[in-house]
């Protein structure tokens, strides 16, 4: 166990309890089958900001086990930047790369915490989340993009940094339990190779003083108060994967994509205009 109370010096904390086990069973049971009546949709819907378009979505992450955690790392006055999925399905070679989420996400500073909650077990046989501790007191590293084909990153991202040489931990999750983990810590997993999906639902809190480079994306305010108003409020969903509700989803991802691409004129060919996913 890595308690909340050491997460300045290594970065992450884990496990951190959030729901029963059948709760977590019960929203990878929904996510899996509509991935399995509408594949197209549901690769639309579960890339980024799954929850401007599900209310259920909405209800988890402002559930207090995960914002009380949080506020412990960042204080009280808290907004969710973006929420998305990370789903390995069984037998896949998808893996994300080592990279560091502040990389292209532009935010200042770089006061970002992910929660990153897992509805099915998460563990090394099917592709666990795997940290370096203590790489964000680093700083900032340099990256190259890869675009690779079977990587869940929107530019395949890589840290340039041997990882060999680095002492790795393997963040283990039982369903229900959540990590949380620093916008500059270095991370990754591999692929799963199991007969089970992996699933991981990753949100992304700031505080409220946090500021936007390149653009002004959306942020939903969860706790406490906003007196810098650096970002929109989105229009929350009200019925599951309505007409306005993708209409809001799809603004968001034009305001994310501005950000996020910048500079990478390989992205629209390679990913398409849609973000597939930012950093998990």
């Amino acid at each position: 166990m890595f308690p909340i109370s050491k997460f300045d010096r290594n970065g992450f904390a884990c496990p951190i309890p959030v729901m029963k086990s059948f709760e977590a069973a019960a929203l990878a049971d929904q996510i899996l089958r509509f991935q399995h009546e509408e594949p197209e949709k549901a690769a639309r819907a579960f890339g980024t900001n799954t929850h401007l378009l599900f209310p259920s979505l909405c209800a988890v992450i402002q559930r207090e086990q995960i914002l009380d955690a949080v506020e412990q790392v960042l204080g009280r006055n808290l907004l969710l930047w973006s929420a998305s999925f990370f789903i390995k399905s069984p037998k896949t070679n998808s893996f994300v790369s080592w990279h560091q989420d502040s990389t292209y996400w532009g935010l200042e500073p770089p006061e970002i915490v992910t929660a990153w909650l897992a509805l099915t077990p998460s563990n090394r046989e099917n592709g666990c989340m795997e940290v370096v501790p203590g790489s964000h007191l680093r700083g900032q590293v340099s990256h190259h993009d890869t675009f690779g084909d079977d990587n869940m990153l929107s530019r395949g991202q890589k840290v340039s940094v041997d990882i060999s040489r680095e002492k790795t931990e393997a963040i283990e999750l039982e369903a229900g339990q959540m990590s949380l983990h620093h916008v500059r810590i270095f991370h990754g997993s591999k692929p799963n190779h199991t007969d089970i999906p992996r699933i991981g639902f990753a949100m992304r809190f700031i505080p409220t003083q946090v500021k936007q480079k390149g653009g002004r994306t959306f942020a939903l305010l969860v706790r406490g108060q906003d007196v810098f108003n650096n970002f929109d409020r989105p229009t929350l969903p009200r019925a599951e994967l309505g007409a306005a509700e993708w209409e809001m989803h799809q603004e968001s991802l034009k305001r994310m994509n501005t950000v996020l691409f910048n500079d990478a004129a390989q992205a629209t060919k390679v990913k398409g205009h849609q973000i597939l996913k930012r950093g998990e």
